[in-house]
């Protein structure tokens, strides 16, 4: 196994115009990934994600920085990099959420890269993609609900 990118493709049955909403807006992104996340939507804004009470040591907290927001096709940022600097290819991954009209809705295309970039040792590599490898696997499905219950409501 590499570990260079996580990929994945999911069909939504929603308008690529939803879709970027819900994977751009932080009101949005609260409701099927972290539990808090804090940034505005545009490139070069910074902000902050986190996962778990932040007032406990057990939270994981993480800068973010928006690199492109072109609605309704692309939207990515930077996380995962130490508190105070600059986001970039070699300290930071790159989300990207891709997405194209398919249908009545909208194939999504997922990736998160970076990780062989970080310079990180094999050890610490295999488990940091292996961690969100498991993550997306579980908070991608939220949010195909999340648009679902979106759409379906009146």
């Amino acid at each position: 196994m590499e570990y260079g990118s996580i990929e994945r493709e999911i069909q939504i049955d929603a308008t690529p115009e939803v879709v970027y909403e819900v994977v751009s807006r932080p009101e949005h992104l609260r409701e099927w990934w972290p539990d808090e996340i804090e940034f505005k939507p545009v490139p070069g804004a910074t902000g902050v994600i986190s996962f778990g009470d932040r007032s406990t040591p057990d939270a994981k907290v993480e800068s973010l920085t928006v690199v492109d927001a072109d609605p309704p096709r692309r939207f990515s940022f930077r996380w995962v990099y130490d508190e105070g600097e600059v986001a970039t290819p070699t300290n930071s991954l790159l989300v990207t959420f891709e997405l194209t009209p398919s249908g009545s809705g909208t194939l999504l295309r997922f990736s998160e890269a970076g990780f062989r970039e970080r310079g990180w040792e094999a050890a610490v590599l295999e488990n940091a993609y292996r961690e969100h490898a498991a993550g997306w696997d579980h908070f991608l499905p939220r949010l195909v609900a999340y648009v679902n219950r979106l759409v379906s409501t009146p």
